[in-house]
């Protein structure tokens, strides 16, 4: 028996933490810009599908450091970073930016969170809506032996939704409407099967309570969209909507042009909708008389979108994928 038989614990290495700022030597210039080409990383730690759009946003005469999207509900997400221990000032910028963009998720991120700071973000979900989220994350940086550092981020403070859910549904101006909690208790169920059938296709845990969800498509040109349109249809579709009107139209017209191809993988024909006049185009097909209100038959939608889903994931893959990059 060789001597990595008998003691096979002599492969395994040790984690070891590394000081950040041996990584990321400016807050600024390094770890803000790190984190607006890694939002993934982010996204993971938070449970969501995570755009970060913007770094240094104007914000009056100030500058958030970062600014983006939940892909998955279209909430608007804030993040202010620091390299050293929380402090009352960027307590005080965080609460600054967010009065002045009205984001839904309000992220905090520092190497070490005091106690003090924690119970304020602690403090600040217990007293708002649900449609209000503080997150504090802990940011930090490991390497085992001589291998690259990798990023290790940690919450250390997130809202009780479960919590909130139960208040807003008992107090007046929180009350959802009964629509919206059908869309609620709809997207959750589709977001507990996600989990199980295809875990890579979305981070997001929490449910919006709009008529659509979007998840990531691997670009920020375009998303995956499903959503229950005003035709009581339930529909699945390529959705081009970043703020590029050109570039959305540049990404629609090179699918078009290889459109019969397009549709052969998908197994089907699809709607073409260039949306004139607007910023957005899109690639839709639907399945009709399928309205939110049929429980029964929710199930089934589940596995129609999923199905829907697998398949334009298969014709962006045959086709080469999605500007560039693979659906």
């Amino acid at each position: 028996m060789g001597a990595a038989e008998a003691d096979p614990g002599r492969l395994l290495g040790r984690l070891e933490t590394v000081d950040p700022r041996t990584v990321w030597k400016h807050e600024a210039h390094d770890f803000t810009r790190w984190l607006l080409k890694n939002a993934d990383v982010l996204g993971e730690a938070l449970g969501m599908d995570l755009e970060l759009t913007e770094a240094e946003h104007k914000v009056g005469g100030f500058a958030l450091d970062l600014i983006g999207t939940d892909l998955s509900t279209g909430d608007r997400v804030i993040v202010e970073n620091q390299l050293d221990a929380t402090d009352h000032t960027h307590l005080g910028q965080l609460l600054t930016y967010a009065g002045g963009t009205s984001p839904t998720t309000i992220v905090w991120c520092a190497p070490r969170f005091r106690d003090e700071h924690r119970a304020a973000l602690a403090w600040l979900n217990e007293r708002t809506s649900e449609e209000t989220r503080f997150f504090g994350v802990e940011i930090g940086v490991v390497r085992i032996g001589a291998s690259p550092p990798a990023p290790l981020f940690r919450l250390v403070a997130q809202p009780n939704d479960w919590g909130k859910q139960v208040r807003s549904s008992t107090t007046g101006p929180n009350t959802l409407t009964p629509r919206a909690a059908l869309y609620q208790r709809f997207w959750g169920r589709m977001l507990e099967r996600l989990q199980t059938e295809h875990p890579t296709w979305t981070r997001s845990t929490i449910p919006t309570t709009a008529s659509w969800t979007t998840l990531p498509a691997g670009t920020t040109i375009a998303s995956y969209g499903y959503s229950f349109t005003a035709t009581r249809a339930l529909r699945s579709e390529l959705y081009f909507g970043s703020q590029d009107a050109a570039a959305n139209r540049a990404a629609f017209d090179r699918l078009a042009a290889v459109r019969p191809q397009f549709e052969d993988a998908y197994g089907q024909p699809l709607s073409w909708q260039p949306l004139e006049g607007k910023k957005a185009c899109r690639i839709a097909d639907d399945r009709p008389n399928s309205p939110i209100e049929d429980t029964d038959s929710w199930e089934d939608y589940i596995s129609w979108l999923f199905d829907a889903g697998s398949r334009i994931r298969h014709a962006l893959r045959t086709i080469g994928g999605l500007a560039g990059q693979e659906g």
